[in-house]
């Protein structure tokens, strides 16, 4: 039987917070309506698909590299690091994989192939980038709550002129990545902290 999985992530462009990758097993007949590149989905109607994914699915996995993890090894290989883990962790193994974009994950354990935006063209990608992206708008709701004067909840992460305001007031979290052009070049003056 082919269990071919659909893999997308959220999360690359923020300034705070752990980059995410859901892996995604549709059968045939799911009866989803309204998959799609989650960027192209109102976050109401990413919500209404968030359980019916989960219900439907054969198999489904979220996985995240932390912000630690991202200033170790860059946010390309951070997103790698998801992805595999996404797999991975599927209770169902997948027989091959369909990734949105124009690369591959180094070290996967089983075929793949990249497809450049893929989300809105395969049903399982769209899937994984619903999955991917409102478990990342999820973490940014937990960061608003652990780190209050920062806007998460509203920029989710992203270099918005509010979010740079309050790093330049507040500084940067544990969260924020540290390796990102933003953060980096707060903390590397002195004079304000």
């Amino acid at each position: 039987m082919t269990l071919v999985c659909g893999v997308d992530e959220a999360g690359r462009g923020p300034l705070a917070g752990s980059v995410y990758a859901a892996a995604v097993i549709l059968p045939v007949n799911h009866g989803i309506v309204g998959l799609n590149d989650s960027k192209k989905l109102s976050e109401k109607k990413r919500e209404q698909l968030f359980p019916l994914i989960q219900q439907r699915a054969v198999a489904w996995a979220v996985a995240s590299a932390s912000a630690a993890e991202i200033d170790e090894i860059n946010i390309l290989q951070a997103t790698f690091l998801a992805m595999r883990r996404a797999i991975e962790a599927l209770p169902v193994a997948a027989t091959s994989a369909q990734i949105d974009g124009n690369r591959i994950p180094p070290r996967l354990t089983i075929p793949a192939e990249a497809i450049i935006q893929g989300d809105a063209k395969v049903e399982s990608i769209a899937a994984a980038s619903i999955l991917a992206k409102v478990s990342r708008d999820r973490e940014a709701l937990e960061l608003e709550a652990r780190y209050p004067g920062y806007g998460m909840a509203k920029h989710k992460g992203y270099p918005t002129a509010a979010h740079l305001e309050a790093l330049q007031r507040l500084g940067p979290t544990p969260e924020h990545r540290r390796s990102f052009g933003p953060v980096r070049a707060l903390l590397s003056r002195s004079d304000l902290f």
